[in-house]
């Protein structure tokens, strides 16, 4: 299976399935010398482990990191950091029933097609699971971005009807929820909203922002890989996601241009902007505002509601999914989508290294 690893210079590859022995990652070009302890990496994963609320999976998982490699005396040695969290609570019974019947939403019949064959234990690579590789790598590229000075942040801006407007965001209230919301009232009608659905075997979706402050100008580039696409692509590649937008996104459609163009201005020697629609970015690459894109995040498909579909004989039949399942996904996608664009821009920046003679000069030249 190809298709596994993102990234030219910080290069992540993810492995494993969701009730193999384990899952993890390999992430090649990290620079020596960053300082990384396993205690780093798990406080990113923590973010995502199941059974953390009522709203969550019940599968129990620590979700314990190890490094195996790439890490000498508390600092990355260059070579490859791989990662590795050993699953301990699959239940793959809970699977045995649909085993020959494609679920509605998920990857079973596209993967079958596919392979001539599938892992229908959770779904295999295709499930949420695989995103503790991301997580883990985000965890390492966070490190990287806090060394230059870059913070990446994120939280659910939406879960299900229940939106923030941005005018009351309240970022200090993001980790005081169970949804990663800037603002415990509204995390408090998200509640009452999930457990409605919950009540009816549902599920319901939303949306997550994540914004990027601290970044150079220039991070990018002007054709296949602007800032804007690589972003776009890795945040898309997250298995619940149906749609990404950078800045004002799909309301650019509906302004105009004296609207939506960001004004320049001069502020202590520094070119700025008086507004930020573009979202951080022009003409596929960084302009030195802050980063702001959103994520809509689909409806958990695993429900215990009955519905219809067809199994591996081509029958018409009916299923109603049993095991443990998140009724919404997105609290646990906050650091997903956070850990993505984390590893995006860490290696635009190394990347970035090469673009111009004089910041060859200051790495070569004594």
């Amino acid at each position: 299976m190809s298709g596994s690893s993102f990234g030219k210079l910080f290069r992540i590859t993810s492995w494993g399935e969701s009730h193999g022995l384990a899952v993890g990652v390999v992430i090649d070009g990290c620079p020596a010398g960053l300082p990384l302890e396993a205690e780093d990496i798990q406080r990113y994963l923590d973010r995502r482990r199941p059974g953390q609320s009522k709203y969550t999976t019940r599968r129990n998982e620590s979700d314990t990191a190890e490094i195996l490699s790439g890490v000498f005396e508390g600092k990355t040695t260059g070579t490859p950091i791989c990662i590795a969290v050993y699953n301990k609570d699959q239940r793959s019974r809970d699977y045995g029933e649909i085993a020959y019947t494609f679920r509605p939403g998920h990857a079973d019949y596209p993967f079958k097609e596919k392979y001539g064959f599938r892992d229908y234990r959770g779904g295999g690579r295709s499930s949420g699971r695989e995103t503790i590789a991301r997580v883990a790598a985000g965890a390492v590229a966070s490190l990287l971005l806090k060394e230059l000075g870059i913070k990446v942040m994120a939280y659910a801006k939406a879960i299900g009807p229940v939106t923030i407007p941005e005018e009351e965001y309240r970022l200090d209230e993001i980790n005081e929820n169970s949804f990663y919301m800037p603002g415990n009232a509204y995390a408090e009608k998200a509640g009452e909203y999930v457990s409605s659905l919950m009540s009816q075997t549902d599920s319901c979706g939303g949306i997550i922002e994540c914004r990027a402050d601290g970044l150079p100008v220039g991070l990018g580039e002007t054709a296949f890989d602007k800032l804007d696409a690589l972003l776009a692509q890795a945040v898309m590649s997250i298995g619940a996601v149906k749609g990404v937008e950078i800045g004002d996104g799909f309301a650019a459609a509906a302004s105009t241009g004296s609207r939506n163009n960001d004004p320049f201005y001069m502020k202590d020697g520094k070119v700025c902007k008086k507004t930020n629609h573009s979202g951080g970015t022009l003409g596929g690459m960084s302009d030195g505002s802050q980063l702001i894109l959103r994520a809509a995040v689909k409806p958990t498909s695993s429900i215990a509601k009955k519905q219809h579909t067809v199994n591996e004989s081509g029958e018409d039949v009916e299923i109603s999914i049993h095991g443990r399942h998140d009724p919404v996904i997105v609290p646990r996608a906050v650091v997903v989508v956070e850990s993505m664009t984390a590893v995006t821009l860490a290696d635009l920046l190394l990347q970035n290294m090469g673009a111009r003679m004089d910041h060859l000069r200051k790495i070569y030249l004594p």
